[in-house]
């Protein structure tokens, strides 16, 4: 079941409203929780096991660890069954296929259970806060399963925090017209975006990447099409997740904050996913650095380069391991290892130049809040952030090198109206460049205005009833009108 369709919305999604406001308070968690089994099930009637067993593991090993407070050596032992069961579980599904052929060995790749990653590192992290003594451990499992299994983040998160998510999941809510206006309003503006947005934009993504060659002086294009898509499905995706459980007075943590502004890939990645950095920087990237042998590691780097490069260094070995990481999370291709040790390498290289920036800058007078430096950063940023996803993007690493060849060396943007878009061909071809330019700059200027601190939401919630009633229909009626005319295309993320 996916979140656009009419099963979903019409139907699922009401009935699980009504019946978890009519239920006595006692029973609410359990109608969630039955609730996000049957969303899952009902596209993965035989993996809601998997997710059912890999639960009850960590449920169990939760408990052991709290229990044995004073014995390291069993506390140890529970986190890591878990954590090599959990872990194991997501190799053998998604990377089975990519390890054995590095060993020439052809194997038939296991269907991905949807949302695995997503619970996987959902469910590792609440057992390390228990291990660390961050939180105490669940001891109702009916309450540790919702945890895992509440169907708006299932399939494409955010990643959730046991510290953060768990007493609002619990908490018996009473029904509020606010929330459901709320929810309502976030619901909108994710299908405008991903709809109006993404789906068309996919359109000429999938054209240009898929045929190369045939198209090839639209490879800029291709890319520039491919971060609209990304972004807008993305993001989109998130906001009818953290609209949905708006409604149950459920309040998400953000997953982005207007990533296209930032000055810096570092920047970037705490704008992008966020949910994902802050689970790498806390379960990853602290761990590491603070780990013994990078201490060693620190103290040698001292000595061979001075104090200044020495201190660096463990920091831009743990950032490059942390995006070693995402890079392998994101898929089992070498070409989503060579894009995660790409950010790595640029956050890296950033880290050992930093001070050298910083004299540039003063030999040119520049203190860094000069307009034209800021725009300047953005907009460098942008490019590095564009070239990375030809290999998010590409079906290879060759390809992509190929692709980023074609985008310096060919350029006919009027093979454009050569690509197929909807039902209509090339007749519509205009019209849906027309519709994606106007998207996006609606998207830009909400952007811009969020930026600069104003909040849209609550000057919605100030305006007449008229007024208010009045937007909806328009973002129903755009969804309506000009929403993608093409294959109907589900959330990019909810496969992972």
């Amino acid at each position: 079941m996916v979140f656009s369709s009419i099963t979903f919305l019409y139907f699922f999604l009401p009935a699980v409203l009504l019946i978890y406001y009519i239920s006595p308070k006692k029973i609410k968690n359990i109608v969630l929780l039955l609730s996000g089994l049957f969303f899952y099930a009902w596209g993965e009637p035989v993996y809601v096991v998997i997710m059912i067993f890999s639960s009850f593991i960590d449920y169990a090993a939760g408990l052991i660890i709290d229990k044995y407070d004073d014995n390291q050596k069993k506390r140890t032992a529970a986190l890591l069954v878990s954590l090599i069961i959990n872990l194991g579980l997501l190799g053998v599904f998604k990377y089975s296929g990519f390890f054995a052929g590095i060993f020439g060995i052809e194997i038939k790749q296991l269907p991905l259970p949807i949302g695995i990653s997503f619970y996987t590192f959902q469910s590792s992290g609440y057992l390390l806060d228990v291990y660390w003594k961050r939180c105490d451990a669940e001891r109702n499992p009916v309450k540790y399963a919702l945890f895992v299994s509440f169907f708006p983040q299932i399939l494409q998160g955010p990643i959730g925090r046991y510290s953060r998510l768990a007493h609002q999941l619990y908490e018996p809510h009473k029904f509020e017209g606010k929330n459901i206006t709320r929810g309502f309003e976030r619901i909108l503006w994710g299908f405008f975006k991903k709809m109006i947005l993404a789906d068309w934009a996919a359109v000429f993504v999938d054209a240009i990447f898929d045929n190369p060659d045939q198209y090839s002086g639209l490879a800029i294009f291709g890319v520039l099409f491919y971060t609209v898509q990304l972004y807008a499905d993305f993001s989109g995706g998130m906001d009818v997740v953290i609209g949905i459980a708006s409604m149950f007075g459920i309040e998400l943590d953000e997953n982005f904050k207007r990533p296209f502004f930032s000055i810096s890939i570092t920047d970037f990645w705490h704008r992008w996913h966020i949910t994902l950095g802050t689970w790498m920087k806390d379960y990853v990237f602290y761990p590491v650095t603070l780990s013994k042998w990078m201490g060693k590691f620190g103290k040698w780097g001292k000595k061979v380069f001075g104090k200044k490069t020495g201190r660096t260094l463990p920091i831009c070995l743990a950032n490059l391991i942390v995006f070693f990481v995402v890079g392998v999370w994101h898929g089992a291709a070498w070409k989503y290892i060579v894009y995660g040790m790409y950010n790595g390498i640029i956050i890296a290289f950033s880290g050992l130049m930093a001070e050298h920036y910083r004299n540039w800058k003063k030999k040119f007078n520049i203190t860094g809040k000069e307009n034209w430096y800021h725009v300047f950063m953005i907009i460098r940023t942008f490019i590095l952030v564009n070239i990375s996803w030809f290999f998010d993007r590409a079906d290879t690493v060759g390809q992509a090198f190929h692709m980023m060849k074609l985008s310096v060396t060919k350029f006919a943007p009027s093979q454009l109206l050569l690509i197929p878009a909807g039902k209509e061909g090339t007749a519509f071809t205009p019209y849906a460049l027309a519709i994606l330019a106007a998207g996006c700059i609606i998207l830009f200027i909400v952007s811009v205005l969020q930026e600069r601190g104003m909040k849209i939401r609550e000057s919605l919630a100030g305006l007449s009833l008229p007024i208010t009633v009045a937007i909806y229909f328009c973002l129903l009626a755009s969804i309506g009108f000009f929403g993608s005319t093409a294959v109907a295309r589900g959330f990019i993320y909810a496969q992972f």
